[in-house]
């Protein structure tokens, strides 16, 4: 019987290390943004909390430089700053990768680097200045090959995700799905070192896809793309969100509608041209 089950695990009267050990990782992919993917994969398990994450301490940085500059108490201030500081060492440290041109994930207990291939290699740009103008180009070029699609950005590249997956089941946070927050802070970490060629043109990508398939299924705007096939019927795990018909919201959904709109305002006027007569880009 479940209910009996459930309430003997929360009266604590089931002792199973390898259960809780489960419900542990699981808490940990869920609050990392990303649930799930196969980006923290160690032998047969999800082992999600044995990661440092680009992501996570990209975010960190930036908001540790941005308190300390906000905050008017110098001494928290400086509190702040020296944060920030000592985090870009360590990032520069564990998580960027000379030899490859890449940041990846930090396996704290193996103290080695993962060599998962994520979109979140993309967020310390979004940051600011952990990279010079030359380490950036030399990652966005690596990055490019791995993660650019018809439709924009895949969440992981298919040469990492081919060594771990075999039979097991598709993930939703892993190629061939691509998802807005990671165009955005893409596109935001290209402006920051002025590539503005790369910016457009994914920009450019995302925007036609999203923009094809609404005119093509009654103005379908999902939570998620493959953006190999461009198209909303992603039904990895959770399915997607806005693609049957009998649940399209009028209003889209949030995250995708804000890309759209950060994504138009960003756009050079040339292409906004194009995206007006929805010119193919796979065509150039």
């Amino acid at each position: 019987n479940l209910s009996q089950l459930k309430k003997r695990f929360n009266d604590g009267k089931i002792n199973d290390p390898d259960l809780m050990d489960f419900f542990h990782q699981d808490r940990a992919v869920r609050e990392s943004g990303h649930d799930t993917t196969y980006r923290w994969r160690v032998g047969e398990t999800d082992r999600a909390s044995d990661f440092v994450t680009v992501d996570l301490n990209s975010l960190l940085y930036k908001y540790e430089k941005d308190l300390s500059e906000l905050i008017r108490d110098k001494d928290l201030s400086r509190k702040y700053k020296a944060a920030a500081q000592k985090r870009k060492l360590l990032i520069r440290e564990l998580l960027w990768n000379e030899k490859k041109k890449f940041f990846f994930d930090y396996n704290w207990k193996s103290k080695t680097q993962s060599e998962y291939i994520s979109a979140t290699t993309f967020y310390p740009l979004w940051a600011g200045d952990i990279l010079s103008t030359d380490e950036a180009k030399d990652l966005v070029k690596s990055a490019l090959i791995d993660l650019e699609t018809q439709g924009g950005l895949a969440a992981t590249a298919k040469s990492s995700l081919d060594k771990v997956m075999g039979k097991k089941e598709e993930r939703q946070w892993d190629y061939p799905n691509g998802w807005a927050p990671h165009q955005i802070l893409a596109w935001q970490g290209l402006e920051n070192y002025g590539l503005e060629k790369e910016k457009n043109r994914l920009i450019y990508k995302w925007l036609y896809m999203i923009t094809k398939n609404a005119m093509d299924y009654n103005g379908t705007i999902p939570e998620k793309y493959d953006v190999v096939a461009r198209s909303h019927k992603v039904f990895a795990e959770y399915g997607n969100v806005g693609t049957k018909f009998s649940y399209i919201t009028k209003e889209g959904f949030g995250w995708m509608n804000a890309s759209y709109q950060l994504g138009l305002k960003k756009l050079s006027s040339e292409d906004k041209s194009k995206l007006m007569k929805l010119e193919d880009p796979s065509h150039e």
